[in-house]
C-alpha cells in the first residue's frame, strides 16, 4: 500500500475509534438514567409505605430485608453517585465530540458548552422580570 492510502487509513481508523468511543458513552449514559429511574421509583415506593419496618431490597437475584430507613439512605445515596457519574460522562462527551469533529475537519459546535442558570442567579432574573 502506498503511504497516502495508509495515511487515509490510519485518519479513518481514528475516526471510527472517536465515534465508537462517543457512542459508548452515549450508551453508558442511557444505562445510567435507567437505573436512575427505577431508584426513583424505589424512593418513591418507600415513601409512600405506610408501616416503619423492614423492606425487602433487591440484590442482583435476591431480596434482603433492611430497616426502611437504610434503604431510603442507600437509595439516595446511589441516586448521588449515579447523577455525579452521569453528569462527569456528559462533560467528558462535549470534549469527544469536539475532537471528533476536528478529526472530521468540521468546525467546533457553537452553543455546545452553554451552562445553565444556577439558582441565585434565576432568582435574580425572576426579581428583575417581576418589578
Amino acid at each position: 500500500m502506498d503511504e497516502s492510502a495508509q495515511q487515509i487509513l490510519e485518519n479513518l481508523t481514528e475516526v471510527e475509534v472517536a465515534a465508537e468511543d462517543i457512542l459508548a458513552d452515549k450508551q453508558q449514559i442511557v444505562d445510567l438514567d435507567l437505573r436512575r429511574n427505577r431508584n426513583r421509583e424505589a424512593f418513591n415506593a418507600l415513601r409512600n409505605h405506610s408501616s416503619n419496618d423492614n423492606v425487602k431490597v433487591c440484590f442482583g437475584n435476591m431480596f434482603i430485608k433492611f430497616p426502611q430507613e437504610s434503604a431510603r439512605s442507600m437509595i439516595l445515596k446511589d441516586q448521588e453517585n449515579l447523577d455525579k457519574e452521569i453528569n462527569d460522562l456528559r462533560k467528558r462527551l462535549k470534549a469527544k465530540v469536539n475532537r471528533l469533529n476536528e478529526l472530521q475537519g468540521k468546525p467546533e459546535l457553537t452553543g455546545y458548552n452553554l451552562a445553565p442558570l444556577s439558582n441565585d442567579e434565576m432568582k435574580a432574573i425572576n426579581s428583575l422580570i417581576k418589578k
